[in-house]
C-alpha cells in the first residue's frame, strides 16, 4: 500500500492487470482501515464517469467497524492512463478481474470473514452481475445496490432498436461516439463549484461526462439482458432509490431533490429478479448517488443501510466459546 490521494487515513494499491489493445491496464484498491482490528469489510464499486471521493461514507463504515475499500476500476478516476479511453469497456466481465483481486486481498491477506459489497449506478449492475457469477465461491455476503443501472433512460420505443443498432455497431466499431452524451445537470447539482457540496476532481468526473461509446453502451445492453432473465444471487440485497427522476436537460431546482440520471421505476421494475433475498428502499428527495443527497436525506440512507445491515448481517458473538483465545477482536455491527 502506498499514500492515496485523499491524503491519511486513505492508501492505495494498485493491480496491475497486465495489457490490453491500448496497452498496460491497471485498477486501484483504496483501504481505510478501522480504529480498531475488524474482521469485516466492505467493498465500495462506482459508477460510469465516476471514481471514489465519497470520505463521509467510509466514515460511516468505519465508525461502526468495518474496514473500508473502494475499487477504482480499469480506465476510472486513479486508474485511469493517458494512452486510454475513459471509461471503456467491451464486456462488463472484463471488470471481474479487478473484482476478484480485490475479493481475495480483502478476505485472504487482510483477513476478513465477512464483505459487503457497495455498488452505484453501473457499478451496481456490475456487482450484481458478478455476485451471481461468483455466487458459488463464497466472497459475497450481502449487496447494497445505490440507484443501479438496471435500464436506459429512455422510452421502450426509443430502447428496442438503439439497443439492436448499438449490437451491431458493438462487434464492428465499439469506439464509434453516440450521438448524445450525459447532461450537465446531475454535474451541477453536486459539485461545490456550481449548487453542490461536494468537492471531486473534475477530470476524473467532468460535468458532462465523458462521450458514450457504442462498445460501452453494447456492455451495459448485455448485462441488463442478463439481469432481466434473472439471476441467482444467494446473498441478501438492498436495492435503494429515488421515489422519482428528473426528466429535464436544463438545471432546475427540483433535480436537486431527484434522480437526474436513470429511471427509478426500472430499479423497482427489475430489483427482483436479482434473486430470493431482495429488500427495496425507497428515499424522497434521493439524488442519483443517494449518499451525496442533501444532509436529512442521507441520513436517512444511512440509518436504513444501517438497519438492513444489521438485520441481515449481523457482527458474530464477541464472546468467544469458554476454553478458547480470543483473536482479532469482533466488529461491531453496521448498526449501533
Amino acid at each position: 500500500m502506498e499514500p492515496d490521494v485523499l491524503g491519511p487515513p486513505y492508501e492505495r494499491y494498485t493491480i496491475d492487470l497486465g495489457s490490453d489493445d491500448e496497452g498496460p491496464v491497471v485498477a486501484t484498491l483504496v483501504r481505510r482501515r478501522a480504529d480498531r482490528p475488524s474482521r469485516r469489510a466492505v467493498l465500495y464499486v462506482h459508477g460510469f464517469v465516476d471514481y471514489f471521493f465519497q470520505t463521509h461514507l467510509a466514515d460511516f463504515c468505519t465508525d461502526r467497524g468495518w474496514d473500508f475499500y473502494a475499487l477504482d476500476l480499469r480506465k476510472y478516476g486513479r486508474s485511469l492512463l493517458p494512452h486510454q479511453t475513459p471509461n471503456f469497456c467491451r464486456d462488463l466481465g472484463d471488470y471481474f478481474p479487478e473484482l476478484d483481486t480485490a475479493a481475495r486481498m480483502i478476505r485472504d491477506e487482510d483477513g476478513h470473514d465477512a464483505l459487503l459489497v457497495m455498488g452505484h449506478s453501473t457499478g451496481g449492475l456490475l456487482a450484481a452481475i458478478w455476485a451471481h457469477a461468483r455466487r458459488d465461491a463464497g466472497l459475497v455476503d450481502g449487496l447494497f445496490l445505490n440507484s443501479p443501472f438496471f435500464d436506459l433512460n429512455a422510452p421502450w420505443l426509443v430502447r428496442r432498436p438503439l439497443a439492436a443498432a448499438v449490437a451491431r455497431l458493438g462487434r464492428n466499431a465499439p469506439h464509434r461516439i453516440l450521438p448524445f452524451g450525459l447532461s450537465t445537470v446531475y454535474g451541477e447539482c453536486l459539485h461545490a463549484d456550481h449548487r453542490g457540496e461536494w468537492s471531486y476532481d473534475l477530470t476524473w468526473k467532468p460535468l458532462a461526462g465523458f462521450p458514450v461509446r457504442v462498445g460501452w453502451l453494447n456492455a451495459i445492453r448485455t448485462a441488463q439482458r442478463q439481469l432481466r432473465a434473472g439471476l441467482a444471487i444467494d446473498a441478501p440485497v438492498l436495492v435503494a432509490c429515488s421515489t422519482r427522476s428528473f426528466r429535464g436537460k436544463r438545471w432546475h431546482e427540483s433535480a436537486m431533490l431527484a434522480d437526474a440520471v436513470l429511471d427509478v421505476e426500472h430499479m423497482v421494475r427489475w430489483a427482483p429478479r436479482l434473486g430470493p433475498h431482495v429488500t427495496l428502499a425507497r428515499f424522497d428527495g434521493g439524488v442519483h448517488d443517494l449518499t451525496l443527497s442533501g444532509p436529512a436525506v442521507r441520513e436517512k440512507v444511512f440509518a436504513e443501510l444501517a438497519r438492513w445491515v444489521d438485520a441481515f448481517l449481523p457482527a458474530p458473538d464477541p464472546s468467544p466459546p469458554a476454553g478458547t483465545e480470543t483473536g482479532c477482536p469482533a466488529a461491531e455491527p453496521l448498526a449501533r
